[in-house]
C-alpha cells in the first residue's frame, strides 16, 4: 500500500491562479500581437458565466487566442520552462513548500492533481519536488504539433476524482493513508475520498463545509 498525499495547485501550493498568466506568458514572448486578443478572451469568460460554453471550451478558446491553433513542442518548451521558474520563484505559498517537505519526509508519494494545463504543470511539479501529475491533457496531432483541444476530461470537479481513480489503475496503487489540500469546494469528491482532508486558504463555501465537517483549515500564504 501506498501512502499518497495529494495537492491541488491554483490558490493552494500557488497564491494565484496560472492558467491566464501562462497563457499571457507565451503570448508575450512568442506573438506579442496577441495580446490585441485579450478582448476576446474577456467575450469569452462572459459566455462560460452565462453558461453559454462549458469550462473545457473556455480554457481551449483562450488556448487559441494566446498560442494559436497549433504549436510545436520546441517552440512551446522554453516557454514553459521560463514560466514554471518565476512560478516557482515568485508564486508559491510559504505553507506548500512547509508541507510539501513534510509529507515528503514522512513517506507520502507526493501528486498533483490540477484542472491546469498539463504542458506545464509538470515543469511546475518537478520544481516542488512532486513525484506525479494528473492534470488536463492536450490533443497531440500527427505532426507532433500541440492542438487548442483538451485530451479527454477536463481535470475540474468530479472528473478529477475520475482522473484520480483512472492514474490509480494505471500504477497499480492500492492508497494506504491518503492527505488531500484544496482551496475550492468543487474538489469536494477528492476531499469525500481521502482520510485527511485539509482546507488550504479555503474560499467562504469550503471554509464553511470544513469547519461543519471537522476537517482541518490550513492558510499556507
Amino acid at each position: 500500500m501506498t501512502d499518497l498525499a495529494v495537492y491541488d495547485m491554483d490558490r493552494t501550493v500557488t497564491v494565484r491562479a496560472t492558467y491566464s498568466s501562462f497563457l499571457l506568458h507565451c503570448a508575450r514572448r512568442r506573438q506579442p500581437w496577441r495580446l490585441a486578443l485579450t478582448p476576446l478572451a474577456a467575450v469569452s469568460m462572459l459566455g462560460y458565466v452565462g453558461k453559454a460554453i462549458s469550462r473545457s471550451t473556455l480554457k481551449e478558446i483562450n488556448h487559441a487566442l494566446m498560442l494559436g491553433a497549433h504549436i510545436h513542442p520546441h517552440e512551446l518548451k522554453p516557454l514553459v520552462e521560463s514560466f514554471a521558474d518565476l512560478t516557482v520563484a515568485r508564486n508559491i505559498c510559504p505553507g506548500a513548500r512547509t508541507r510539501i517537505a513534510r509529507d515528503k519526509a514522512e513517506g507520502f508519494r507526493l501528486v498533483l492533481a490540477t484542472a491546469s494545463y498539463r504542458l506545464y504543470a509538470e515543469a511546475i511539479a518537478e520544481r516542488m519536488g512532486f513525484d506525479d501529475v494528473v492534470a488536463t491533457g492536450s490533443v497531440i496531432n500527427v505532426n507532433e504539433s500541440l492542438a487548442a483541444r483538451i485530451d479527454g476530461e477536463n481535470c475540474y470537479g468530479p472528473a478529477k476524482k475520475r482522473m484520480l481513480d483512472t492514474w490509480l489503475t494505471e500504477e497499480g496503487i492500492t492508497p494506504g493513508r491518503t492527505r488531500f489540500y484544496s482551496d475550492h469546494i468543487s474538489d469536494l469528491p477528492v476531499f469525500e475520498w481521502a482520510d485527511e482532508p485539509v482546507a488550504v486558504n479555503p474560499h467562504p463555501p469550503l471554509r464553511r463545509l470544513a469547519e461543519r465537517r471537522g476537517w482541518r483549515v490550513e492558510d499556507w500564504r
